[in-house]
C-alpha cells in the first residue's frame, strides 16, 4: 500500500491546476493510503483561486472545476487545525532554514502529525519546505 501523505497546498494546487502535467504528484495523491493537511491549506487554496480570478487568465468554468477538484481532495484529508502546539512548534522549527511563516506552519503540522501517525511523508512543490522537511 502507498504511503500516507501530508499535503502542502503547493502540491495540491500544482496537481489540480496543472492537471496532466504533474504525473508524479497526481499519482502519489491518488495512490496514497491516507491524506493529511492543515486547515491552512484550505485558506491558501481559496486565496489562490481568488488571485487567479482577479487576473482574468482563467475562465470561470475552469475556476469552478478547479474548486470542485480541490474540495474533493480536501474531503479525503484528515484535517489538522492550527492549534497552539502547531503555532509554538512553527516558531521554533528548522531554525537554520529560510522558511516563510506559512511554510513553518505546514512543517510544524506535518511533524506533529508524523509523531502521532507514524509513517507519513510530506508532498510539496515548494523546494524550501521540502528541504526543511528532509532536515528534521
Amino acid at each position: 500500500m502507498a504511503d500516507a501523505l501530508y499535503l502542502d497546498t503547493s502540491a495540491v494546487l500544482r496537481a489540480v491546476l496543472e492537471s496532466g502535467t504533474t504525473p508524479d504528484l497526481e499519482a502519489r495523491i491518488a495512490e496514497a493510503a491516507a491524506l493529511v493537511t492543515s486547515r491552512l491549506s484550505l485558506v491558501e487554496a481559496a486565496r489562490a483561486l481568488l488571485r487567479l480570478r482577479a487576473t482574468g487568465r482563467t475562465s470561470e468554468e475552469g475556476l469552478a472545476d478547479a474548486g470542485h477538484a480541490i474540495d474533493a481532495l480536501w474531503a479525503r484529508c484528515d484535517l489538522w487545525e492550527l492549534t497552539p502546539a502547531v503555532c509554538a512548534l512553527a516558531g521554533q522549527v528548522a531554525p537554520q532554514r529560510p522558511l516563510r511563516t506559512l511554510d513553518a506552519l505546514h512543517l510544524a503540522t506535518y511533524l506533529l502529525a508524523r509523531r502521532r501517525l507514524g509513517a507519513l511523508q510530506i508532498l510539496t512543490a515548494d523546494e524550501r519546505l521540502a528541504e526543511a522537511a528532509r532536515g528534521v
